[in-house]
This record gives C-alpha cells, structure tokens and sequence, in this order.
C-alpha cells in the first residue's frame, strides 16, 4: 500500500483481494485497513457480495456494516441483481440474512419497549413521590387540614405536582354521575380491575405487585442517578 492518492486508487480497485490474502496470511493490520475502506463504499448494489466476502474472510466489523446497511436499505437491495441471484442460487444464506434482520429487529423493539416502560416507571414514582408529598406536606392548593398552603410549587417535580392537585380538586366537587369525564375514567377502571380479577386467579397477582414495586424502585434509582450525572456535570 502506498500513499496519498495512489493509496485511494489502489483501495478503491483491489480492496477485496487484498482482504482476502491479508486474511489467508493473517496480516491484522491490513485486514482492518481493508475492512475500513471497502465499509466505507458500501452500498445497496454490493452489500450481498460484500457480506459474503466478509463471512469467507472472518471480518466481523464488516459484516456488521453490511448488517445495518441491510437493515436501513433493504427496499432498494432486494431490487439489485445481486439480490435476485442469492434468492435462485444461495437460498440459505437468503433465510440466514432475512433471520439476522429479524432477530435485530426484535431486539429494536425490546429495546424501544424497555425504554417505553422505564420511562412509565418514572413518572410512576414521581407521582408517588408527589402524592405523600401532598398529603404530608401539602403544596399550593391541597394539602392537609390545617395547614396553610405552601408559596411556591415543590420544585422537584412542579409540573406532575399541579396535575395531581387538579384532579384531586377535581374528584372532590365534581358529581360523579353527570360528569362525563369521571364516567369514562370509572369505565375504564372496571375494566382494568375485570382484567385484573382475572388474571389474579391464576394465583401470580402478589408476584406482580412485587415486581412493580422493585420495577419503580430500580427507575427512581436510575432517575436519581442521571440527575447526579446532570449536576456533577453543570458544575465541571
């Protein structure tokens, strides 16, 4: 290899080759420096052939590349040549790359649902923090009997606070058989508790509960941390 623009214009004509003899000579160095450049140029119309070169020669940085390029491309690569030919030719490794864009999809989604749900176990616990410090404390406009309100929202969580605060005030005059919105949210909490007296049946409904709770309590711990994480920072 030389360098400069000789460099660029051997890499672009003979990378391949040269990544198949640095890997049969088990040149490290050079196998890496191929996998780089032909990773660079990778496209819809040679991801195939590419992710085949990868698996003969053991490149797991580029086939990973050719992976995440199939996955965000695969439209446009299943109308290339090189496509139509796998699926006459090669049938299993065909199925091979349509499991391994599966199972990285399932994983996407897992991963997309934990978050979904972590971010449902937090505003669980603030909310929990909001409520005892309502009734304890009591805040702008609840609190408890005799004690004036406080001057100020609490500051930690003002915005879940105040929602809290509305629809205590608002359960505590409303009437509940004319006012349409405490109709559908009684509906829906029938509803839920059905679900629930059912699925307690099978016997699990305490294991649940345990799980919630050690749910919340690793998502307020997490929640704290990042917090930490955020100040330590802004005083750096």
């Amino acid at each position: 290899m030389q360098s400069g623009d000789e460099e660029e214009e051997i890499d672009e004509k003979s990378a391949a080759q040269m990544l198949v003899l640095a890997h049969a000579y088990r040149v490290p160095w050079l196998k890496r420096r191929c996998e780089e450049a032909i990773g660079s140029r990778l496209t819809a119309e040679s991801v195939v052939d590419t992710m085949q070169l990868a698996a003969l020669c053991d490149a797991p940085q580029l086939h990973l590349r050719c992976t995440r390029l199939l996955a965000k491309e695969f439209k446009a690569v299943e109308k290339t040549e090189a496509w139509r030919f796998l699926q006459e030719n090669d049938p299993w490794l065909e199925l091979d790359i349509l499991q391994r864009l599966h199972d990285a999809d399932l994983r996407r989604r897992k991963w997309r649902r934990k978050r979904a749900e972590q971010g449902v176990y937090v505003e669980l616990s603030e909310a929990m923090d909001c409520l005892s410090h309502i009734c304890t404390e009591g805040c702008t406009e609840v609190g408890p009997v005799g004690r004036a309100p406080a001057a100020a929202p609490c500051p930690a969580y003002a915005t879940a606070c105040r929602g809290l605060q509305l629809l205590i005030r608002h359960f505590s005059r409303c009437h509940r058989t004319s006012c349409p919105r405490c109709q559908r949210m009684r509906k829906e909490e029938e509803k839920k508790a059905a679900k629930a007296k059912a699925k307690a049946k099978a016997g699990d409904d305490d294991d649940k509960w345990g799980l919630l709770v050690k749910k919340v309590r690793v998502a307020r711990a997490m929640s704290s941390l990042g917090k930490r994480r955020q100040m330590s920072c802004s005083q750096c």
